[in-house]
């Protein structure tokens, strides 16, 4: 058995420290080796000191809901891959070829399977795939979810979860479209039967009914942009009275600005979405949509690559804070800083 069954164990008597201690924010153990020299062992090769980066005998492996050549993802696989080399390991990203739970099982088993140093998973349905990463955390692999599961991974025996909670990041939304006089919203969701979008939406009803106002979720499908902009126009031509829209990704979005676009109606209703795209950008710049909410995939595509490696180099993983999160999101996009992250949206990074 790999060293990691050892951190693993070590771990789960760092979690009852750090209950322990109360709200710490991070716990490590043991001594920086500050004397630049290079160590090796158990198929970890670390240096210290001259800041070169060394190729490391680990491989991991990414298994999320969503594609490489979606916009979105595509800015989390962009993260993975620069992490990977920064880090010197190597990773493989893996992902279905559609919005598909059995599917995205398989793949969970198979990477099990190959015996990886460490895994990372989206959750957008701890249901569906809880089995297989329970599977993986049974087999001593270290396991870190990023983007969906906030509020599950922790029962599947995950390490930490990089993302954002999407509960509060829909009542932050409603919340703003509240203070903007909004009664009568839709929430669109462009990949039913993924939880973190219900939670969005029904964050995103309660933030709203704050300021008595209310909100139905209207189904699309992120496939079928032109189908997506129809069911937009017909539910915008049967109900008048509508007066805000919130789209879940720029899958949602933009086919939502097509559809505002043909009625006239761009800039004249209350719009935001989650997620940002070079178009959504332009859009809050020229004041036409409110806001994005941005939850930095980058980060998260980032982020649990860099954790994984200095977690079985040290033993050490910060728990984050709320209940083993490390926030990635939820960060509000406006008018005022819209034109300064296009730069960043252009080069893959936000």
């Amino acid at each position: 058995m790999k060293r990691r069954t050892i951190w693993l164990a070590l771990f789960a008597a760092l979690l009852m420290v750090a209950a322990a201690c109360g709200d710490s924010g991070t716990t490590t153990t043991g001594a920086p080796d500050d004397t630049g020299v290079t160590t090796e062992g158990d198929g970890v090769t670390t240096t210290a000191g001259d800041g070169a980066v060394l190729q490391r005998d680990l491989e991991f492996i990414v298994v999320s809901h969503g594609q490489s050549s979606d916009p979105f993802w595509s800015v989390a696989a962009n993260g993975v891959a620069d992490a990977a080399e920064d880090m010197g390991v190597s990773v493989s990203y893996q992902a279905p070829g559609t919005f598909d739970m059995v599917e995205m099982s398989q793949l969970i088993d198979a990477a099990v399977a190959s015996d990886p140093d460490g895994l990372v998973v989206t959750l957008p349905d701890p249901t569906a795939l809880g089995d297989a990463v329970r599977a993986a955390v049974d087999a001593g692999i270290p396991v870190i979810s990023m983007n969906s599961g906030s509020d599950d991974f922790a029962d599947l025996g995950v390490l930490v979860h990089v993302g954002q909670t999407e509960y509060e990041a829909g009542l932050i939304a409603g919340r703003r479209f509240a203070d903007e006089g909004v009664q009568s919203a839709i929430c669109i969701n462009q990949e039913v039967g993924n939880v973190a979008l219900d939670l969005r939406c029904g964050g995103f009803a309660d933030g709203l009914a704050e300021g008595g106002g209310s909100s139905q979720v209207i189904e699309v499908d992120l496939a079928d942009p032109t189908g997506s902009q129809q069911t937009v126009l017909s539910t915008l031509n049967a109900n008048a009275d509508i007066d805000g829209i919130l789209t879940l990704g720029p899958t949602g979005a933009e086919p939502t600005l097509s559809a505002l676009d043909e009625l006239g109606n761009l800039g004249q209703i209350a719009f935001a979405t989650f997620d940002l795209s070079p178009r959504v950008l332009q859009e809050i710049t020229d004041g036409n949509m409110l806001f994005a909410i941005d939850q930095a995939q980058y980060l998260q595509g980032y982020l649990p690559i860099v954790l994984l490696t200095k977690f079985l180099e040290t033993g050490a993983i910060p728990l984050g804070r709320p209940d083993r999160v490390i926030m990635t999101g939820p960060q509000l996009v406006t008018q005022d800083v819209a034109a300064a992250v296009i730069s960043f949206s252009e080069e893959g990074l936000r």
